[in-house]
């Protein structure tokens, strides 16, 4: 084997997985391209919502939260949410204003929280929901497929889940998207 022959064989062997390695970064940066690491896929979303019953949170006066009380004819959006998670305080006053849409139940999974601490999170921030569920083991979250708080999920009439959406919810993107969600599933 001269040595021309020999130039050429290490050119393609140096080539080939050069050009191989920036083929698999275009697919990998293709597929990243326009995606929303908020919108987590979920086996759930198209399926009915988990069985689940949760007791209420005491002290509150309110309804605890069970799977009976979703799809009932109304969109219902269920938050997962603690006191001791930051993100929460920054989505609350976004909840307090969809709380305010007549077409919509507004419910939370208080999750993995000390009651006390969630009382006083909702006295001093307002009160949201319609119902609040206490989830103190996590074993409901779990069924819900939630990977930490907040997550919320738009769940239809019917009581199918039609949405997910993972992180706090702001005045822009995230509001916008859920609005949306919530209404193309709410009745005319």
């Amino acid at each position: 084997m001269g040595a021309e022959a020999h130039s050429a064989r290490v050119w393609r062997l140096t080539l080939v997985p050069a050009l191989v390695f920036a083929l698999l970064a275009v697919v990998f940066l293709i597929g990243l391209r326009g995606s929303d690491p908020s919108i987590v896929p979920s086996a759930l979303v198209g399926r009915p919502a988990p069985e689940f019953a949760l007791p209420p949170l005491e002290g509150l006066g309110l309804p605890g939260l069970a799977k009976d009380d979703l799809g009932k004819g109304k969109v219902t959006l269920v938050n997962v949410w603690a006191s001791w998670c930051g993100p929460c305080r920054l989505e609350h006053p976004v909840l307090m204003e969809l709380a305010k849409r007549s077409d919509l139940a507004v419910a939370g999974i208080n999750y993995k929280d000390e009651p006390g601490n969630a009382l006083r999170f909702l006295k001093s921030l307002g009160l949201p929901y319609e119902a609040v569920g206490v989830d103190r083991n996590g074993r409901a979250s779990i069924e819900w497929g939630v990977y930490g708080v907040p997550e919320t999920f738009v769940v239809d009439g019917q009581g199918i889940i039609r949405f997910k959406w993972v992180g706090p919810i702001s005045d822009g993107a995230a509001k916008a998207k859920l609005e949306a969600a919530i209404s193309q599933h709410s009745s005319p």
